[in-house]
C-alpha cells in the first residue's frame, strides 16, 4: 500500500469515528448542545426534534467516509464540521472550543484534497 492510500485509510477512520461519535450524541439528544440551537435563535423544542436527525446523518456521513468516500460527502462534512466548531463561540464558549475541533473539518478537507477537488458536478459522486 503506498504512502497516500494509508494517509487517507487514516483519515477516513478518523472522519469515521468523529462522525460517528458526535451522531451517537445526537441521536441521544445531548443536552449541552441545545445552547448552541437557542444562541442562533432556535428554540429548544426544534433542538430536541433536530439533534436525533442530526444524529442520522452524522452516522451516515461517518459510514461513508469510511467505506465510500464521495466527494460530495467530503464537502459536506468539512462544511458541517466546521460550522458545528464555529458554533460554540457563537454561543458565548471560548475561542479554543473552535480551535479544538479543527480536525472535524480539517480532516475530511484533507481527504478532499487528497482526491483531488471536484471539477465537474458529476465528480461531486466520485471517490
Amino acid at each position: 500500500m503506498k504512502n497516500q492510500e494509508k494517509a487517507e485509510w487514516i483519515l477516513r477512520i478518523g472522519i469515521f469515528g468523529s462522525f460517528l461519535g458526535h451522531g451517537i450524541f445526537a441521536l441521544g439528544i445531548k443536552q449541552n448542545w441545545i445552547p448552541y440551537f437557542t444562541s442562533i435563535g432556535l428554540t429548544e423544542s426544534f433542538a430536541t426534534t433536530a439533534l436525533p436527525i442530526i444524529g442520522t446523518m452524522d452516522i451516515i456521513v461517518a459510514c461513508l467516509a469510511l467505506i465510500s468516500p464521495f466527494k460530495i460527502v467530503l464537502i459536506w462534512a468539512s462544511v458541517w464540521g466546521f460550522l458545528t466548531a464555529l458554533i460554540r463561540p457563537v454561543a458565548g464558549e471560548p475561542i479554543w472550543d473552535f480551535v479544538e475541533r479543527w480536525a472535524n473539518w480539517a480532516a475530511p478537507l484533507a481527504l478532499l484534497t487528497l482526491q483531488g477537488f471536484p471539477k465537474r458536478w458529476n465528480d461531486l459522486i466520485k471517490k
